[in-house]
């Protein structure tokens, strides 16, 4: 809002102010985008880079097709190490309990999902991740759904290939250089007002300086009339004593 209030000031035209609107709605959007939002059921993919020492959101959605109808169900997480060919399983959510199931994970995952019976989002959050959680994790819901005349059950899997690096490098430097990019282009639009402004004010006071000179040779060339009227007068009378 306060860069926007100094463009007014400036008297940017529309054109700037829509273009600083934009840029700060994207820097907004860049400096907020970590932060969850809640709101209908949308089906979202995981990520799949984690990295290591820090805890990592394995994500898990399988939305109702209709909302109305009450269910229950539960989720279940299996682990495949990379290289090897069998599933592990490593967790099991029955609401309200949470069971860690493999010594590989213990104490290390924590229910994200749903804090209800009626799961949508099976999410799991591992933490202090490792290299070794390298793999394939595959989420299973199992719903039932309580329709008037009959109890339906509906099976959902889906498989996360996860990566683990030591740092984040591209995301984070993507973010810094947008965020960058973004305040550069702040700082254009903010020079370019000034600079239009300022060339406004100088042809302003251009016009004044012009006007007031204008003003002053009109006053003296009246001046000049004057006293040469005045004087061709005197000499006229001189010349003619009789009409004094």
């Amino acid at each position: 809002m306060y860069i926007y209030r100094k463009l007014q000031s400036l008297n940017c035209d529309s054109t700037f102010i829509v273009l600083s609107n934009v840029v700060l709605l994207c820097l907004l959007g860049v400096i907020t985008c970590s932060s969850p939002c809640h709101g209908g059921c949308a089906e979202v993919d995981s990520r799949t880079q984690a990295v290591a020492g820090e805890r990592f959101l394995l994500g898990c959605i399988s939305c109702k097709r209709r909302e109305e109808v009450s269910a229950r169900a539960t989720v279940d997480w299996h682990f495949k190490p990379l290289g090897e060919e069998e599933f592990r399983h490593i967790f099991h959510y029955d609401h309200p309990i949470g069971d860690i199931l493999h010594e590989d994970f213990s104490s290390r995952l924590e229910w994200h999902g749903t804090q209800s019976s009626d799961i949508q989002m099976g999410a799991i959050y591992i933490h202090n991740v490792t290299y070794n959680d390298t793999g394939t994790y595959r989420c299973t819901i199992h719903r039932t759904l309580f329709l008037s005349q009959y109890d339906e059950h509906v099976t959902v899997e889906k498989e996360v290939e996860l990566s683990v690096v030591a740092v984040a490098v591209i995301s984070k430097i993507m973010m810094y250089v947008l965020i960058v990019v973004l305040q550069l282009w702040l700082i254009v639009i903010l020079v370019l007002c000034y600079k239009k402004t300022s060339e406004e004010y100088d042809a302003r006071e251009a016009r004044k300086a012009l006007k007031a000179q204008a003003g002053i040779y009109i006053s003296s060339e009246r001046l000049e009339n004057v006293t040469l009227r005045h004087a061709m007068c005197r000499v006229f009378m001189v010349l003619n004593p009789e009409l004094q």
